[in-house]
């Protein structure tokens, strides 16, 4: 399987109130977390779509990670292009730069869960999470999206897609304002 690894990191972070893919969390920046969940995704390349200036490191070693800058805070902006970075691929997972605890094993099971579905995700409790593995016939519908929305609507209208339920809430948890990041650090100094 042809399968890659969309981060998306190309917002502004106004609720945060700036640069949050770049704060520090656990030892180092925010983003690097979830670059390193999609790294242990079943893919052959990894896509990070940041904004102009964001710097994610180096990362050698396989699989390869390309950056790609964009200069749009929408989020169907973002999907579209690392969408159109991956060309033809197989599927596509798609990791959000500020969900820091996704676990890393949960796509390797989307993986051998989604079968002939248009999308596979995690839920937890009933509420969808991420990753999400978007099939290649998904991925050429995401060139429909517009505005500050994700794949989330054009999954919900579908029968098709698969819900894999997840014990660990990890796939809900994301970091919008400070204080999230805060009370994400606070269980690791107890």
């Amino acid at each position: 399987m042809n399968r890659v690894a969309i981060v998306l990191a190309a917002g502004s972070a106004r609720r945060f109130g700036g640069d949050k893919l770049s704060t520090p969390f656990r030892g180092e920046p925010l983003v690097r977390h979830a670059i390193r969940a999609a790294r242990s995704a079943p893919v052959n390349r990894v896509i990070v779509v940041v904004r102009p200036g964001l710097d994610v490191g180096e990362w050698p070693g396989e699989p390869a990670v390309k950056v790609v800058e964009l200069a749009s805070e929408a989020l169907s902006s973002s999907l579209r292009t690392g969408i159109a970075a991956a060309g033809k691929a197989d599927g596509a997972f798609v990791f959000l730069g500020d969900m820091p605890l996704v676990p890393h094993a949960i796509a390797a099971r989307l993986a051998d869960v989604i079968g002939d579905a248009f999308a596979a995700l995690p839920r937890h409790e009933g509420k969808p999470g991420h990753p999400v593995l978007l099939s290649a016939r998904a991925c050429a519908e995401i060139g429909k999206l517009e505005g500050d929305q994700g794949a989330g609507g054009l999954l919900r209208a579908r029968d098709d897609v698969v819900h894999l339920e997840i014990a660990d809430r990890n796939v809900l948890i994301d970091v919008d304002r400070p204080q999230d990041l805060d009370d994400l650090e606070r269980p690791a100094r107890d």
